[in-house]
C-alpha cells in the first residue's frame, strides 16, 4: 500500500475509486453508518499523501496543511448529518478553521502586483453581494457564521490567486483551481441547506469538494518556490 501512496498516478487511481464508492454509497445507502465508513477516507487519504510526499522546507507552513487537512476532515464527519443544525453549525466552524489554515500556509511578504487584483475584487465583489443578496432571508440565525465562513473563503481564493509569482505554475494552477471548486461546493452546500434544491446536488457536491481537496492537496504536494521569500511564521 504505501509504495501506492507514494506514487502519483496510483494514489489518483485509489482516491477517485474512495470518491466513487462514496458517491454509490451516499445515493443508495443510509447515511448511518454507511457514509461514516466511506466519507472520512477521501480527506485521510489526502492527509496521508501530503504527510508522505511533501517537500515543505518550512515546518511552520507545513503544520498549517497537516492542521488544515485534520480540520477538513472533522468538518467532513459532522457534515454528514446536514439536516442537523448542530452539527452543521459545527462543520462549519471546523470548516472556516481549515480554510484559516490553508490561508496561513499560503500567505506571504512578498511584493506583487495590486493591478492584477483589481478584476479579481470586482468578481468577488459580485459575488459576495449575490449571494448575501440571495440568501439573507434565509440565514436566519446562521447569517453571521455563514458571512465569516464565506469571508474566509474568499481570503483563502484571494492568497491562492497571489502564489503566481512565487510558485511554478502546476502548483499554482492546481491549488487555484481547486480553490475554485470548494467554492462551488460550499456555495451550493449552503444553497441546498438554507434556500432550495438544485438539480444533482448530492453527488456535484461531493465532486466538486473532493475533487477540489485532491487539486489543493496535490498541488502544495507539486510546489516548487521559483525565488527566494520569507513568509509570515
Amino acid at each position: 500500500m504505501l509504495h501506492v501512496l507514494k506514487n502519483e498516478k496510483k494514489f489518483t487511481l485509489l482516491f477517485f475509486v474512495i470518491l466513487t464508492i462514496d458517491i454509490l454509497v451516499k445515493l443508495k445507502c443510509p447515511e448511518f453508518p454507511y457514509r461514516f465508513i466511506s466519507k472520512p477516507p477521501i480527506v485521510l487519504s489526502l492527509f496521508i499523501y501530503y504527510y508522505l510526499n511533501n517537500t515543505e522546507i518550512d515546518k511552520e507552513k507545513k503544520k498549517f496543511v497537516f492542521w488544515g487537512l485534520l480540520s477538513f476532515l472533522i468538518g467532513t464527519i459532522l457534515i454528514i448529518n446536514d439536516t442537523n443544525m448542530f452539527y452543521f453549525g459545527a462543520s462549519l466552524l471546523f470548516f472556516s478553521l481549515a480554510k484559516l489554515f490553508l490561508s496561513l500556509k499560503f500567505s506571504h511578504k512578498s511584493d506583487f502586483e495590486v493591478s492584477k487584483l483589481i478584476p479579481f475584487s470586482i468578481i468577488i465583489f459580485i459575488y459576495t453581494v449575490w449571494m448575501v443578496c440571495f440568501l439573507y432571508d434565509s440565514l436566519g440565525g446562521f447569517f453571521i457564521p455563514a458571512l465569516l465562513s464565506f469571508f474566509l473563503s474568499l481570503l483563502l481564493f484571494q492568497f491562492a490567486f497571489i502564489r503566481s509569482s512565487l510558485v511554478d505554475k502546476c502548483s499554482y494552477v492546481y491549488v487555484l483551481v481547486g480553490v475554485i471548486l470548494y467554492l462551488f461546493s460550499e456555495s451550493m452546500m449552503v444553497i441546498k441547506i438554507f434556500k432550495t434544491d438544485l438539480p444533482l446536488q448530492d453527488p456535484l457536491i461531493m465532486i466538486f469538494y473532493s475533487v477540489a481537496m485532491y487539486l489543493i492537496t496535490i498541488g502544495l504536494v507539486k510546489e516548487k518556490k521559483i525565488k527566494r521569500m520569507d513568509f509570515y511564521s
